[in-house]
């Protein structure tokens, strides 16, 4: 008979994504995880199987919370033109306080470090970005029908052109680029909408 789990899984999980966003996937090692969760390697191999499963469930949690913002931010009352703006803003505001850790976005950081080698993680980031992809094409289908957002103009190309302007700031950010230039970026990308 297994013994019962004395730890709360959920928060091994939060902790282990604060070490891989600190320090990406391979530099951080089984005792960092060790040390980060509190628990023991058999521990850890018991309940999520792998360093890499560990990963993977991080990741989904960090892409869970980032597009239930999305949702809230795209849900709320039109025009379309001021949610797009309010999202724009929320990365900024992020990647400022990211600035200070030095962390980034671990979506991005994931995309950079493992995307093109980790087919399963690829797979994972394909399925965030379709769902952010799809609230957005939303969103601006419903702005166009407002008249907020030029009808002419394909949703589905905007809906990607925002993606990428906010993958854009936040290398940008990481890169060194000041809060001005990024706002920049940011009515840049409102224009072309």
């Amino acid at each position: 008979m297994a013994r019962p789990r004395k730890f709360d899984e959920e928060r091994a999980v939060d902790a282990a994504l604060e070490a891989f966003w600190t320090a990406g996937y391979e530099a951080t090692s089984t005792q960092d995880l060790c040390e980060a969760t509190g628990l023991g390697r058999s521990s850890i191999y018991n309940a999520f199987k792998s360093k890499h499963d560990l990963f993977r469930r991080a990741l989904l949690r960090y892409m869970e919370c980032k597009t239930e913002n999305v949702e809230v931010i795209l849900g709320g009352e039109p025009p379309v033109r001021d949610k797009l703006r309010t999202l724009l803003d929320v990365v900024v505001e992020e990647e400022g306080l990211y600035a200070e850790d030095g962390r980034g976005c671990l979506v991005v950081n994931s995309c950079i470090e493992l995307a093109a080698r980790d087919a399963d993680v690829a797979r994972v980031l394909e399925r965030d970005y379709q769902r952010r992809f799809e609230l957005l094409k939303a969103a601006i289908e419903s702005g166009q029908r407002d008249g907020d957002i030029d009808r002419a103009k394909d949703a589905g190309a905007l809906a990607h052109f925002v993606i990428a302007a906010i993958g854009g700031l936040r290398v940008s950010a990481r890169a060194g680029v000041g809060r001005d230039a990024l706002e920049g970026i940011v009515r840049t990308t409102l224009d072309a909408i």
